[in-house]
């Protein structure tokens, strides 16, 4: 396990085919089957290549990746174009723009100590910096209040329970945030409210 603090930065870069037999490792961890499907959806190291492969999920539009402290591999996150989801996902989404998060930290060590609240900014950062991108949503279950609260200190909302393919979920939204040139907004004699991150 990497040496975390609270002044960890977590960083993303892209999942490669060679990470496929660590993400199997953490898929059965369980602390992530407890969210991550369940007992029944543990995957074997053969249905989590065929599912996570890179170029397998950028068939689907979903782009993988793998949170970093330092040069240590700590978790996994995933972002997707929610518009044409399949599945029952999404169905009545008609905007282009909208991204779906979902992430993990690997050790349930690392729990509890704001690096699931950087990872999450740091995707979200990430995710915004594409001019296309116009919100992004997340839907963790209704009893998993820790990732919840991750979220909310992440800058997201809660909108409304509903009900997914996978089950009730807590729809949370993040919307792109408004930035205003300082000396229009000075002249105008407005101001504007900014997301600020925090930690976890």
């Amino acid at each position: 396990m990497p040496e975390t603090s609270a002044s960890s930065t977590v960083t993303l870069r892209l999942m490669k085919e060679d990470d496929i037999p660590m993400l199997h490792d953490w898929l059965n961890r369980p602390h992530i089957v407890e969210w991550w499907g369940g007992e029944e959806r543990r995957p074997t190291l053969a249905e989590a290549r065929a599912v996570y492969l890179p170029r397998v999920m950028a068939e689907h539009r979903v782009t993988p990746y793998i949170a970093m402290v330092a040069e240590e591999p700590i978790g996994y996150a995933q972002s997707y174009v929610a518009l044409g989801s399949g599945g029952g996902w999404w169905e009545e989404e008609t905007d282009p723009g909208v991204r779906g998060i979902d992430q993990s930290l690997a050790d349930p060590a690392l729990l509890g100590k704001g690096l699931g609240t950087k990872l999450v900014t740091a995707l979200v950062e990430l995710l915004f910096s594409d001019p296309q991108v116009t919100k992004i949503q997340t839907d963790p279950a209704p009893n998993n209040r820790r990732a919840i609260r991750c979220y909310e200190k992440a800058g997201f909302r809660q909108i409304k329970t509903i009900v997914t393919p996978d089950g009730p979920a807590v729809y949370m939204l993040h919307d792109r945030p408004v930035l205003v040139n300082a000396r229009s907004a000075g002249a105008t004699g407005s101001a504007a409210g900014e997301a600020m991150p925090c930690s976890f």
